[in-house]
């Protein structure tokens, strides 16, 4: 729910990408509406929704899209990478090669976003573990060698869901307010006015995977 008077206090632009069919559409179900449909569609073009809620006593407002995976939209939906502050990088479980087309996504992803982006590495559908194609390693080893923060989920079962969503938004929101305490502290100083955050906001460390709170289990 968001603060007392509907204030809000920032709006965090969250991008979901990878290929088509690994459940995107049905991950921003389950954190905006928690919806689940066994029937989804394919995304055509883009499509965004919205969900209020208060993080260290401020109302954020978490603005999440959905970019179509089928190559032939890809033309079109890279405009919606620019202002993203976070971003959900999904591949499914039970199909390699969605593993397999990451790092291009992450090329792309990072060649139209913001370089101080918070990525998170999501394997969908972890409740297909007798299916599996993807192991937790292999995909743990490359979040830890890119950077990225990395969880498995389950939209059909809601599970990690709504950590994934919190991980990155709470990470956003702890680099906007040491930015925000930077121009303030150099404000109130008299000094130089902040490099646009520079000095404070690197994409590396802050997304290096904290060990304790990184959850890759499946069950």
């Amino acid at each position: 729910m968001a603060a007392s008077g509907d204030k809000i206090d920032y709006v965090f632009k969250v991008v979901l990408i990878g290929d088509s069919a690994v459940g995107k559409s049905q991950i921003l179900a389950r954190f905006a509406r928690n919806e689940f449909s066994l029937d989804s569609k394919a995304t055509i073009g883009v499509e965004f929704q919205t969900r209020t809620l208060v993080i260290q006593h401020k109302s954020v407002k978490a603005q999440i899209w959905d970019t179509a995976g089928q190559e032939r939209y890809r033309a079109v939906t890279s405009a919606y990478y620019r202002g993203a502050v976070g971003a959900l990088l999904v591949y499914d479980i039970t199909k390699r090669q969605s593993f397999d087309h990451i790092p291009r996504w992450l090329e792309e992803l990072r060649g139209h976003a913001d370089k101080n982006i918070v990525i998170m590495l999501v394997g969908n559908k972890s409740d297909l573990e007798d299916q599996r194609a993807v192991s937790t390693e292999d995909a743990k080893e490359f979040a830890q060698k890119e950077g990225l923060f990395f969880l498995e989920t389950s939209a059909l079962e809601a599970t990690n869901v709504e950590a994934a969503f919190m991980t990155v938004l709470t990470e956003i929101f702890g680099i906007i307010s040491k930015r925000n305490l930077s121009a303030d502290a150099q404000s109130n100083g008299g000094g130089p006015p902040p490099l646009a955050g520079k000095k404070i906001v690197v994409a590396g460390p802050a997304q290096v995977i904290p060990k304790n709170r990184t959850c890759c289990q499946s069950s």
